[in-house]
Protein backbone atom coordinates (compact mmCIF):
# COMPACT_ATOMS: atom_id res chain seq x y z
CA UNK A 1 0.00 0.00 0.00
CA UNK A 2 1.27 3.20 -0.58
CA UNK A 3 1.41 6.84 1.03
CA UNK A 4 0.46 9.98 -0.91
CA UNK A 5 3.09 12.60 -1.01
CA UNK A 6 1.12 15.05 1.71
CA UNK A 7 1.06 12.02 4.20
CA UNK A 8 4.46 11.50 3.80
CA UNK A 9 5.78 15.18 3.96
CA UNK A 10 3.06 15.54 7.28
CA UNK A 11 4.56 12.81 8.85
CA UNK A 12 8.41 14.16 8.44
CA UNK A 13 7.12 17.44 9.75
CA UNK A 14 6.17 16.24 12.89
CA UNK A 15 9.18 13.95 13.44
CA UNK A 16 11.26 17.07 12.38
CA UNK A 17 9.31 19.74 14.74
CA UNK A 18 11.06 19.49 18.20
CA UNK A 19 8.85 18.91 21.32
CA UNK A 20 9.62 22.19 23.47
CA UNK A 21 12.31 21.84 25.93
CA UNK A 22 12.87 22.67 29.36
CA UNK A 23 16.16 24.14 30.52
CA UNK A 24 18.32 23.37 33.46
CA UNK A 25 17.49 27.11 34.10
CA UNK A 26 14.36 26.27 35.43
CA UNK A 27 15.49 23.50 37.87
CA UNK A 28 18.10 25.65 39.64
CA UNK A 29 15.21 28.10 39.63
CA UNK A 30 13.08 26.00 41.22
CA UNK A 31 16.11 24.87 44.13
CA UNK A 32 17.17 28.57 44.70
CA UNK A 33 12.97 29.41 45.01
CA UNK A 34 12.76 26.50 47.46
CA UNK A 35 15.78 27.79 49.58
CA UNK A 36 15.32 31.09 49.55
CA UNK A 37 11.69 30.71 51.10
CA UNK A 38 13.26 28.60 54.12
CA UNK A 39 15.82 30.97 54.27
CA UNK A 40 13.53 34.28 54.38
CA UNK A 41 11.42 32.49 56.48
CA UNK A 42 13.92 31.76 59.74
CA UNK A 43 15.70 34.81 58.44
CA UNK A 44 12.23 37.00 59.36
CA UNK A 45 11.59 35.00 62.56
CA UNK A 46 14.99 35.22 64.04
CA UNK A 47 15.18 39.46 63.47
CA UNK A 48 11.37 40.21 64.31
CA UNK A 49 10.36 39.98 67.94
CA UNK A 50 6.83 39.26 68.89
CA UNK A 51 4.05 41.25 68.64
CA UNK A 52 3.12 43.41 71.38
CA UNK A 53 -0.96 42.42 71.07
CA UNK A 54 -0.77 39.16 68.65
CA UNK A 55 2.73 37.21 69.56
CA UNK A 56 4.16 34.73 67.21
CA UNK A 57 1.09 34.36 65.21
CA UNK A 58 1.50 38.16 63.96
CA UNK A 59 4.65 36.22 61.85
CA UNK A 60 2.14 34.62 59.61
CA UNK A 61 1.77 37.67 57.63
CA UNK A 62 5.67 36.75 55.84
CA UNK A 63 3.59 33.97 54.08
CA UNK A 64 0.06 35.39 53.75
CA UNK A 65 0.92 38.85 53.03
CA UNK A 66 3.45 38.06 49.86
CA UNK A 67 1.15 35.34 48.65
CA UNK A 68 -1.51 37.89 48.35
CA UNK A 69 0.90 40.12 46.38
CA UNK A 70 2.02 37.60 43.79
CA UNK A 71 -1.01 36.69 43.39
CA UNK A 72 -2.21 40.01 41.92
CA UNK A 73 1.06 39.97 39.58
CA UNK A 74 -0.56 36.57 38.42
CA UNK A 75 -3.54 37.87 37.60
CA UNK A 76 -2.32 41.13 36.29
CA UNK A 77 -0.10 38.66 33.61
CA UNK A 78 -3.44 36.83 32.69
CA UNK A 79 -4.97 40.44 31.97
CA UNK A 80 -1.99 41.41 29.66
CA UNK A 81 -1.93 38.20 28.10
CA UNK A 82 -5.18 38.08 27.48
CA UNK A 83 -5.42 41.06 25.70
CA UNK A 84 -2.49 40.30 23.54
CA UNK A 85 -4.25 37.17 22.55
CA UNK A 86 -7.52 38.98 21.53
CA UNK A 87 -4.80 41.35 19.36
CA UNK A 88 -2.92 38.67 17.81
CA UNK A 89 -4.21 35.13 18.58
CA UNK A 90 -1.27 34.38 19.37
CA UNK A 91 -1.38 30.79 21.09
CA UNK A 92 1.64 31.67 23.51
CA UNK A 93 0.15 34.10 24.88
CA UNK A 94 -3.18 32.31 25.36
CA UNK A 95 -0.98 29.49 27.24
CA UNK A 96 0.74 32.17 29.42
CA UNK A 97 -2.28 33.08 30.50
CA UNK A 98 -3.59 29.65 31.60
CA UNK A 99 -0.31 28.91 33.52
CA UNK A 100 -0.50 32.44 35.22
CA UNK A 101 -4.23 32.26 36.30
CA UNK A 102 -3.41 28.72 38.05
CA UNK A 103 -0.46 30.35 39.59
CA UNK A 104 -2.84 32.92 40.95
CA UNK A 105 -5.38 30.48 42.08
CA UNK A 106 -2.97 28.36 43.84
CA UNK A 107 -1.54 31.78 45.94
CA UNK A 108 -5.30 32.86 46.62
CA UNK A 109 -6.19 30.02 47.78
CA UNK A 110 -3.14 30.31 50.09
CA UNK A 111 -3.97 33.90 51.13
CA UNK A 112 -7.24 32.67 51.94
CA UNK A 113 -6.31 29.75 54.08
CA UNK A 114 -3.48 31.87 56.48
CA UNK A 115 -6.18 34.38 56.79
CA UNK A 116 -8.43 31.76 58.27
CA UNK A 117 -5.85 30.43 60.71
CA UNK A 118 -4.91 33.84 61.47
CA UNK A 119 -8.45 34.85 62.53
CA UNK A 120 -9.78 32.10 64.40
CA UNK A 121 -7.44 33.36 67.50
CA UNK A 122 -8.01 37.19 66.66
CA UNK A 123 -11.39 37.22 65.77
CA UNK A 124 -13.02 34.60 67.20
CA UNK A 125 -13.81 33.24 64.31
CA UNK A 126 -12.79 31.51 61.44
CA UNK A 127 -14.75 33.67 58.74
CA UNK A 128 -16.84 36.34 58.27
CA UNK A 129 -18.27 38.41 54.92
CA UNK A 130 -16.27 41.12 55.64
CA UNK A 131 -15.50 43.14 52.49
CA UNK A 132 -11.88 42.10 52.06
CA UNK A 133 -12.48 38.53 53.05
CA UNK A 134 -16.20 38.32 50.64
CA UNK A 135 -14.17 39.82 47.41
CA UNK A 136 -10.90 37.46 47.87
CA UNK A 137 -13.15 34.62 47.73
CA UNK A 138 -14.81 36.08 44.80
CA UNK A 139 -11.77 36.44 42.75
CA UNK A 140 -10.93 32.69 43.84
CA UNK A 141 -14.17 31.70 42.42
CA UNK A 142 -13.68 34.08 39.12
CA UNK A 143 -10.35 32.75 38.20
CA UNK A 144 -11.60 29.04 39.29
CA UNK A 145 -14.22 29.31 36.27
CA UNK A 146 -11.95 30.59 33.81
CA UNK A 147 -9.79 27.51 34.21
CA UNK A 148 -12.93 25.33 34.60
CA UNK A 149 -13.83 26.92 30.96
CA UNK A 150 -10.80 26.63 29.85
CA UNK A 151 -11.18 22.38 30.79
CA UNK A 152 -14.68 22.35 28.88
CA UNK A 153 -14.07 23.83 25.81
CA UNK A 154 -12.19 22.18 23.31
CA UNK A 155 -11.73 23.72 20.34
CA UNK A 156 -8.29 25.38 20.77
CA UNK A 157 -9.49 28.73 19.27
CA UNK A 158 -12.78 29.32 20.38
CA UNK A 159 -11.37 28.05 24.06
CA UNK A 160 -8.85 31.32 23.64
CA UNK A 161 -11.35 34.00 22.65
CA UNK A 162 -13.65 32.85 25.43
CA UNK A 163 -10.79 32.88 28.66
CA UNK A 164 -9.54 35.94 27.04
CA UNK A 165 -12.28 37.84 27.46
CA UNK A 166 -13.12 36.53 31.00
CA UNK A 167 -9.30 36.73 31.60
CA UNK A 168 -9.75 40.94 30.72
CA UNK A 169 -12.99 41.41 32.78
CA UNK A 170 -11.55 39.16 35.95
CA UNK A 171 -8.67 41.20 36.77
CA UNK A 172 -11.49 44.11 37.56
CA UNK A 173 -11.94 42.67 40.65
CA UNK A 174 -8.38 42.80 41.40
CA UNK A 175 -8.32 46.85 42.91
CA UNK A 176 -11.70 45.77 44.14
CA UNK A 177 -9.78 43.52 46.47
CA UNK A 178 -6.95 46.16 46.96
CA UNK A 179 -9.32 48.95 47.80
CA UNK A 180 -12.07 46.93 49.75
CA UNK A 181 -10.93 47.81 53.17
CA UNK A 182 -10.79 51.87 52.21
CA UNK A 183 -14.35 51.94 50.65
CA UNK A 184 -16.42 49.66 53.11
CA UNK A 185 -16.53 49.41 56.62
CA UNK A 186 -13.78 46.38 57.33
CA UNK A 187 -12.78 44.48 59.77
CA UNK A 188 -9.86 43.76 58.30
CA UNK A 189 -6.82 46.01 58.49
CA UNK A 190 -5.79 48.24 55.75
CA UNK A 191 -2.76 48.11 53.45
CA UNK A 192 0.25 48.36 55.60
CA UNK A 193 3.54 50.45 54.12
CA UNK A 194 7.26 50.77 55.99
CA UNK A 195 5.84 53.53 57.65
CA UNK A 196 3.09 51.82 59.44
CA UNK A 197 5.34 48.99 60.68
CA UNK A 198 8.01 47.87 62.26
CA UNK A 199 11.23 48.57 60.41
CA UNK A 200 11.82 44.50 61.30
CA UNK A 201 8.62 43.00 59.88
CA UNK A 202 9.13 45.33 56.66
CA UNK A 203 12.30 44.08 56.25
CA UNK A 204 11.22 40.27 56.54
CA UNK A 205 8.20 41.00 54.42
CA UNK A 206 10.74 42.28 51.95
CA UNK A 207 12.58 39.32 51.99
CA UNK A 208 9.84 36.96 51.62
CA UNK A 209 8.71 38.59 48.83
CA UNK A 210 11.30 37.78 46.93
CA UNK A 211 11.08 34.16 47.89
CA UNK A 212 7.99 34.08 46.67
CA UNK A 213 8.24 36.02 43.53
CA UNK A 214 11.21 33.29 42.43
CA UNK A 215 8.59 30.24 43.78
CA UNK A 216 5.96 31.75 41.65
CA UNK A 217 7.82 32.27 38.60
CA UNK A 218 9.47 28.84 39.27
CA UNK A 219 5.68 27.61 39.44
CA UNK A 220 4.59 29.32 35.92
CA UNK A 221 7.51 28.48 33.97
CA UNK A 222 7.03 24.93 34.79
CA UNK A 223 3.53 25.15 34.39
CA UNK A 224 3.87 26.79 30.82
CA UNK A 225 6.45 24.00 29.54
CA UNK A 226 3.65 21.59 30.17
CA UNK A 227 1.12 23.85 28.40
CA UNK A 228 3.22 24.22 25.40
CA UNK A 229 3.64 20.28 25.51
CA UNK A 230 0.31 19.63 26.11
CA UNK A 231 -0.74 21.87 22.65
CA UNK A 232 2.15 20.17 20.62
CA UNK A 233 0.86 16.88 21.50
CA UNK A 234 -2.80 17.74 20.55
CA UNK A 235 -1.21 19.11 17.34
CA UNK A 236 0.50 16.24 16.15
CA UNK A 237 -2.48 14.10 16.88
CA UNK A 238 -4.70 16.12 15.10
CA UNK A 239 -2.59 15.73 12.22
CA UNK A 240 -2.43 12.48 12.37
CA UNK A 241 -5.37 11.87 12.10
CA UNK A 242 -6.11 14.04 9.49
CA UNK A 243 -3.10 12.45 7.17
CA UNK A 244 -3.65 8.64 8.51
CA UNK A 245 -0.60 8.57 10.62
CA UNK A 246 -2.45 8.33 13.94
CA UNK A 247 0.73 5.74 15.61
CA UNK A 248 3.70 8.37 14.95
CA UNK A 249 2.65 10.94 17.47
Amino acid sequence: MSLSTSSITSTDSRRSRALPREGIGVTILGWVGLLGLVGAQIFSFTISAPDRDMGDLQKIMYVHVPAAWLAFVAFFVVFVASLIYLWRRDQRSDLVASSAAEVGVVLTALTLVLGMIWARPTWGIWWTWDPRLTTTAILLVIYAGYLALRGFVEDPDRRGVWSAAVGVLAFLNVPIVYMSVRWWRSIHQVQSSPATIDSAYTLGLRVNAVAFLLVSLYLFMRRYHSARLEAEYSARLEEAALTGGGSDV
